[in-house]
Order: C-alpha cells, then sequence, then structure tokens
C-alpha cells in the first residue's frame, strides 16, 4: 500500500476560494478496481482513517480523502463554517482529483455523520458522477429533535454571532472501545470545543433540505447506523431507506454499535459488509 499525501486549492467560485486543503490517498500497490471517496465527519479529519483505508486497498480500492475546511490539518476556523456549500466545494476538487488520476474508474461515495449529510446533499447534483454510495451513521436526523425555539434562534445566532459556540458534542458516544475515545481526545487534530452557532444552523438546514428531497436520490445505496448511536440519530438512515428512490437500496443496524462503526470493536466486520456491497455493485457493472 502507498500513502501519499497532497493538498487542493478551493476555487474562485467557493464562498471560502484560496483555502488549502489537507489530501489523503491510500493506493493498492496494484492497480486499483474502484476509487472510494471519504468524506469524514465533524471535528475529526481524515488520517482517521488509517485502519478503514488499510482494509479497502486490501480488497483492491484506492482510498481519497480531505480534511474538510476548518478541520484537521486544512485552512479555516474550528467549529465554524461560512456555508455549507464549501464542503461540497471540498468534495468537488478530491473528485476531480480522483477522476484526473482514474478516469475510467468507477467512484464510490463514503461519508460519515456530518460528512453523511454532506455526501447526501452532495448527491442531489452529483449523483451521476458516482457508481454508489454508503452511509456510516449520516447526521440526516439530529439525535434530539431540536425544539421551535431552538430552531428560531439559531438562525439569529447565525447571522450575528455566527461563531458563537453553542453545541458540545460528548466524545463518549463515539465508540464502546475506550482506546478509541481515549485516542480522540488526545489528538491534536480532532476539535474538542464547542460547534460555532453558523456551522449549527447550516447542519440543521441540510437535514432539513436532504429530507424533503430525498426522493430526488436513485444511487444505489448501503445504510449502515449503531443502534445504539447518540450523537446521529440512526431514524435517519431509516428516513432515507423509505425516501430515496433508489431500486437498489440496503440497510443495516447494528443494534449495539455507537456511533463511530468503523472504530468499534467490531469494525472488521462492519468493514466487509461495506466492501462485499461495493463488490456487488461493480459486478453488476462488469468489473
Amino acid at each position: 500500500m502507498r500513502h501519499e499525501i497532497g493538498t487542493l486549492t478551493l476555487s474562485t467560485g467557493s464562498t471560502a476560494a484560496g483555502s488549502k486543503l489537507h489530501m489523503e490517498k491510500w493506493l493498492p500497490d496494484d492497480d486499483p478496481k474502484a476509487v472510494i471517496l471519504l468524506v469524514h465527519g465533524y471535528a475529526e479529519h481524515a488520517g482517521r482513517y488509517e485502519y478503514f483505508a488499510q482494509h479497502c486497498v486490501g480488497k483492491g480500492y484506492a482510498v481519497y480523502a480531505i480534511d474538510h475546511w476548518g478541520h484537521g490539518q486544512s485552512d479555516g476556523t474550528p467549529g465554524f463554517v461560512p456555508d455549507f456549500s464549501v464542503f461540497h466545494d471540498g468534495v468537488d476538487q478530491l473528485l476531480a482529483s480522483a477522476t484526473h488520476d482514474y478516469p475510467a474508474l468507477p467512484v464510490m461515495l463514503v461519508g460519515h455523520s456530518m460528512g453523511g449529510l454532506i455526501s447526501a446533499t452532495y448527491l442531489l447534483s452529483n449523483q451521476s458522477k458516482f457508481a454508489a454510495c454508503v452511509l456510516s451513521g449520516p447526521a440526516i436526523k439530529a439525535a434530539e429533535e431540536p425544539s421551535a425555539f431552538l430552531k428560531a434562534i439559531s438562525g439569529f445566532l447565525s447571522r450575528f454571532f455566527p461563531k458563537l459556540g453553542v453545541l458540545e458534542l460528548d466524545p463518549n458516544g463515539v465508540s464502546r472501545d475506550p482506546k478509541v475515545v481515549a485516542d480522540y481526545l488526545a489528538d491534536p487534530l480532532v476539535y474538542n470545543g464547542k460547534m460555532g452557532a453558523r456551522l449549527a444552523a447550516e447542519l440543521l438546514t441540510n437535514m432539513t433540505k436532504i429530507q424533503e428531497n430525498a426522493g430526488q436520490i436513485s444511487l444505489p445505496m448501503l445504510l449502515l447506523h449503531g443502534g445504539k448511536d447518540s450523537l446521529a440519530a440512526a431514524e435517519g438512515s431509516e428516513f432515507l431507506d423509505r425516501h430515496i428512490s433508489s431500486s437498489d437500496k440496503q440497510l443495516k443496524i447494528y443494534p449495539k454499535l455507537f456511533h463511530e462503526i468503523f472504530n468499534e470493536p467490531e469494525k472488521d466486520a462492519v468493514l466487509n459488509d461495506m466492501t462485499d456491497w461495493l463488490d456487488k455493485q461493480l459486478a453488476a457493472r462488469g468489473v
């Protein structure tokens, strides 16, 4: 396996034009059979997916990932985003890099948590560019549905106090493996502060957007969720399973697992479920 690091730049049309994004590639020694575009979750970074990448590369996939704007080693302000479209702009650049390197290969989109929301909303305009999509614990519905008051005030705070810290996530909800939680808390590239008002409002807005427009998605879709996920409600994956138009879709809830199903003690079984499904998508395409 080869591990390469690079930098991408957000284009002139982006709200954060010119910002530099940290990129990582994990590549098989032989030619890959397909590319996985990995879209990580809130407050974390692509480097936390080394084990995920090793598994996928072992199955013949190339894995491409960025640190989102405001995350990890990329430019930006942690806990804040000027507009949710900046995350989509990053996926644009990552996709362009992958298709430049491997123009003939199918591309699979894999999004976790907030990255699942980024991926799902990205598909509304870009699903023709992918062969399939996997969402892990996607943030489609909040673990606790916000009140009407909170929704109303979030718009006010987003406009006038966009960087005001309003939401703090419980790291103990990440995994049942205490070492994963300890590593998460000790990782200098993980943001442990409060989420700003603008980002919180953008998340709520885009959750509503995907709930209202899920029927536009017809791409083959695998939805994976921990049944004891306290950070992103499993109801979000169940909602997508009911409302997307895909004829080829599968929902798998792991009853005992927490939020980061790729970092739970059962991660090997979860990863095999994912790559087995992706292999079937390739086989259906004659790859």
